[in-house]
């Protein structure tokens, strides 16, 4: 065999400590797949007393993951850290300068700084690899990549985010609110103490970001991600949709559009029978559509120890085999600036609650404001008088050009007898499989 490969891990929360877990227990089936070891001989974290389920004795011991970077006698570097800034970019920035493969699972730093880390490891003539970034333990960046090279890829979509997928799954099948269903996520490890990452949807758009640039070989643009979390999602709508023949999903979709690529997160509704209806709890889903390949869909646990840590060492694994490829499908240079698509150019279906004061001339001025924005209704539901006098009246669009949308609803929140802020979800139908 080879000389082994040599990494240092910096970061040992629950992915570096798995990482680390699966490359102990798995060493002589990973050795013999890439034809030499993988050996730690480097960690850093920032409790060296802390017990993790695996002995790191062996290793050096960096109390400092930029000194690490710096100085230890390794071939690749793990950041496991987290975050777009601080120690996190520092490490990668001093590991690929160092001329030290990265591999890494921080998805918000590529969806900031991927271009720029990319060109300086093309410079320096190393990997910089992040399966475990996207989507866990679904390899849907070699998938990307690899897999699909032959393909131009149309339209990728999924469920991004365990932690709303687990939300809205648990408020649909019992019938909560998500306040109620945030805590119990929090309690279960499924939520962050602090979860406005992940239900507002940013976790999600970072994803995104990374997957329509290796989707469609431009440069990775999360500024212009239309982001929407689920906040505002009550469990009155998902009894809605149900009513309606719906599911409620968060779904990132990233698509080419004339004039340029479209890159949205927000909730929606999807049919029952569409390939992401039936993913529930804290699991993740993608779904590729390409011109010869037509679907691909890949589903699987998008977060956790194992996972997570699976992704890791896949990409620890090509490294030592010597496989590489370009960061993003395509060296840097041939990365495309594409202009954005903004949401309010889609066109589509769309699902309003209105909550208004039940009397006379009301169901006339929504038809009015409507009409004078040429968007049509195709069913009309009205549910739910309250003592006083307030009902919830629920809508679906045609096919309609969203800005178009937005200027009625704008009209109808001026209106007196329109109680609340109009909410407003997209309906998306994705094909059945």
């Amino acid at each position: 065999m080879s000389a082994p490969l040599k990494i240092a891990v910096a970061g040992l929360g629950t992915v570096g400590a798995g990482a680390l877990k699966l490359l102990q227990a798995n060493a002589d089936s990973i050795a013999a797949k890439c034809g030499r070891s993988i050996v730690v001989t480097a960690v850093s974290a920032r409790d060296r007393k802390k017990d993790r389920g695996v002995d790191v004795a062996s290793a050096a011991w960096f109390d400092d993951p930029v000194v690490m970077a710096n100085q230890a006698d390794v071939d690749v570097f793990v950041e496991l850290i987290g975050g777009s800034e601080g120690q996190a970019r520092q490490s990668v920035e001093a590991a690929l300068a160092k001329q030290r493969h990265v591999v890494t699972a921080n998805k918000a730093l590529l969806a900031h700084h991927g271009v720029m880390l990319a060109t300086t490891a093309e410079k320096a003539g190393v990997t910089l690899a992040y399966e475990a970034a996207v989507a866990g333990g679904i390899p849907i960046i070699k998938a990307l990549r690899e897999g699909f090279a032959g393909n131009s890829i149309q339209r990728i979509y999924g469920i991004l985010n365990g932690t709303c997928n687990y939300i809205l799954t648990t408020m649909r099948a019992t019938g909560r609110d998500f306040g109620d269903v945030l805590g119990e996520a929090q309690k279960l490890g499924y939520a962050e103490a602090d979860p406005a990452f992940d239900i507002d949807g940013v976790d999600a758009a970072h994803k995104l970001a990374i997957l329509a640039s290796v989707a469609f070989g431009t440069e990775v643009d999360f500024k212009n991600v239309h982001i929407e979390g689920i906040r505002r999602i009550s469990a009155l709508d998902i009894t809605y949709a149900e009513q309606l023949g719906f599911r409620i999903k968060l779904i990132g979709l990233g698509a080419r559009a004339d004039g340029g690529i479209a890159q949205s997160v927000y909730p929606c509704l999807i049919a029952p029978d569409s390939p992401l209806a039936a993913v529930e709890g804290v699991f993740n889903a993608v779904v590729t559509e390409g011109d010869f390949m037509g679907r691909s869909v890949l589903e699987g646990r998008g977060a956790g120890e194992g996972p997570t840590a699976s992704a890791v060492v896949a990409d620890l694994v090509d490294i030592a085999a010597g496989r590489r490829v370009p960061t993003f499908g395509v060296p840097v240079a041939h990365l495309k600036k594409s202009p954005s698509v903004p949401v309010a150019e889609r066109i589509g279906a769309h699902y309003v609650r209105l909550v208004v004061v039940d009397r006379p001339g009301v169901f006339a001025d929504i038809a009015a404001a409507f009409r004078d924005e040429s968007v049509s209704m195709e069913q009309v539901l009205q549910r739910g008088r309250d003592v006083n006098a307030r009902v919830n009246v629920v809508i679906i669009t045609h096919d309609t050009k969203e800005a178009a949308l937005v200027r009625a609803l704008k009209k109808l929140e001026a209106n007196a007898a329109v109680v609340e802020p109009p909410h407003m979800i997209r309906i998306e139908r994705f094909p059945a499989p």
